[in-house]
């Protein structure tokens, strides 16, 4: 079997593929984006597509769409490898055709699972009509209603609950086919079947019925939670405006009066039953988000449980190398930038908690005094070493002296590391080389720290440059660090904004952050982070 690897990180396309060897997969074929995908797709032997969501050029979403908009690779098993769980876009790919979505991080047995599944999802489908009724044509005969198109033929047909004095044997047969059809004539005994635990999809009411007639059963229909939501269709004899208007007033989706069309009867019956699949959808969707969820959660919390041991061993290390008398002063500094490093990689860990935090809104800032000229010459310090290779000219500028409290931040220090070494690293990649980066921290309230480089930013993304996934030129670019920074600067009530100047060919981006209180008294940490 060949498996397709669509992701345009190459760290991520050599992990999989190693994680697919494991397994018992030996022949892989890579695609750095979607338009690279297809082309494999129409040139090679390819069984499988194993997609990220977020790709250059097409997203994984638009790619899935392709394949199944083909006549000849319609029904390949597709699965979309995402880190989101967000409502819209599971809705989106279920709706397009995944075979399986697959939540980062994952493992080679969850893999081999979505392997297992995406298999088992084809060799269920067994046609083109039945997996994507929106690529079907309409009806295939003029004026004849169509089959269901919602449901493939092997799920439980909808239900129909048809109620009348002398229940209408061409009615039934009409429905018969396509539908679970149940008949009953007594109004007291249709309540019944609603109300129990099976209840029908839709209910063609007679308004006369022995016993409790037919408006009686709307208005109890309507009243019970168990059958509230059940669309009823007035199906009557009784042809005058009164009747017509209460069943209407009563909740009823149409009237109709006999003698009715067959054909015209069934096209309604066929898109009201739409409607009902629609919604049974949407709820699915939603039991299968929180799943993911939670899912996400428990995996996210065993990831940074797992990260965390080594990189805790690491610091250990390096803490205790630092004591050996043997070191010079060169390799003294360079362990403790390590051990420091090691350090902010522990709190990003952490920090990835409190970002899914504040994308859902259950964020809850803490805010405590921040020497944000110590923490600045940090990120500074750690941005030279990681562009080096450029020879960068990175400075921190002030007007006022680094140590005083008056350049004291109030928020979170986390939170501002991870803003700042965003912003900086973005800097760094748009600045030519040799080429100066610069970090201005002016005092006042709000403070603000501008980032100053060489590098406008491209026109085409000015509007959209603090979105989520939104990047352009960068090769393994994710669009990620803009919507971050501007994220957690928000959550710690400050605001952020960009100036480009097209004849210099420089941008700066703003950060304004609430000031300490000059009156507040709590130690500022001497630390730059906190474990």
């Amino acid at each position: 079997m060949a498996v397709l690897i669509v992701d345009d990180f190459e760290t991520m396309r050599k992990l999989t593929a190693t994680q697919l060897h494991m397994i018992g997969i030996e022949r892989v074929v890579f695609a750095h984006n979607g338009v690279e995908a297809l082309r494999a797709i129409e040139k090679q032997q390819i069984d499988m597509v194993l997609s990220d969501w977020n790709l250059p050029v097409m997203t994984g979403l638009e790619l899935l769409k392709q394949v199944r908009a083909s006549k000849r690779f319609w029904n390949m098993p597709f699965i979309i490898v995402t880190a989101e769980s967000e409502r819209g876009h599971v809705r989106d790919a279920i709706q397009s055709g995944v075979s399986d979505l697959l939540v980062k991080p994952y493992t080679p047995d969850r893999l081999s699972s979505s392997l297992e599944k995406a298999l088992a999802w084809k060799a269920h489908r067994q046609t083109r009509d039945t997996l994507f009724p929106g690529l079907t044509q309409q009806n295939r005969v003029e004026g004849q209603a169509d089959s269901p198109l919602l449901w493939p033929a092997q799920a439980e047909r909808p239900g129909i609950l048809i109620v009348g004095d002398t229940p209408d044997k061409l009615l039934s047969q009409l429905l018969n086919d396509d539908y679970r059809v149940r008949v009953t004539n007594d109004g007291q005994k249709a309540l019944d079947i609603c109300h129990s635990d099976n209840p029908p999809d839709l209910v063609l009411l007679d308004a006369e019925t022995p016993g409790v007639d037919g408006f009686e059963v709307a208005r109890r229909m309507q009243e019970h939670p168990d059958s509230a939501m059940i669309p009823i269709i007035f199906v009557s004899g009784v042809d005058d405006d009164d009747a017509r208007q209460k069943g209407m007033t009563l909740g009823a989706i149409d009237y109709v009066t006999k003698p009715f069309s067959p054909v015209r009867l069934a096209l309604q019956v066929r898109n009201v039953l739409r409607l009902v699949e629609l919604r049974k959808q949407l709820q699915a969707d939603r039991d299968l988000m929180r799943k993911m969820a939670c899912v996400k959660d428990d995996v996210a919390r065993a990831t940074r449980h797992d990260i965390k041991g080594p990189l805790s061993g690491m610091i250990s290390i390096l803490h205790g190398m630092q004591k050996d008398a043997s070191l010079t002063g060169r390799q003294l500094t360079q362990v403790k930038m390590i051990e420091e490093t090691t350090m902010q990689v522990v709190n990003l860990v952490n920090l990835s908690s409190e970002l899914c935090k504040i994308e859902t809104g259950t964020f809850t800032l803490k805010a405590r005094p921040i020497a944000l000229g110590k923490l600045l010459r940090g990120v500074a310090d750690l941005a030279r070493v990681a562009f080096g290779n450029k020879g960068l000219s990175i400075v921190v500028d002030t007007d006022l002296p680094l140590d005083e409290t008056t350049s004291n931040a109030h928020g979170d220090e986390r939170l501002c590391y991870s803003v700042f070494q965003n912003l900086v690293k973005n800097a760094c990649e748009a600045a030519p080389e040799k080429s100066r980066v610069s970090i201005m921290l002016k005092t006042g309230d709000p403070l603000e720290i501008a980032i100053h480089n060489h590098g406008a930013i491209p026109p085409e993304i000015r509007d959209r440059f603090f979105e989520k996934f939104v990047t352009c030129g960068k090769q393994e670019g994710t669009g990620i660090g803009t919507y971050s920074a501007k994220l957690l600067t928000e959550a710690q009530h400050g605001s952020i904004g960009f100036s480009v100047d097209d004849h210099k060919n420089t941008t700066t981006v703003t950060v304004w952050l609430p000031r300490m209180p000059e009156n507040h008294n709590t130690k500022v940490s001497e630390r730059l982070l906190q474990p």
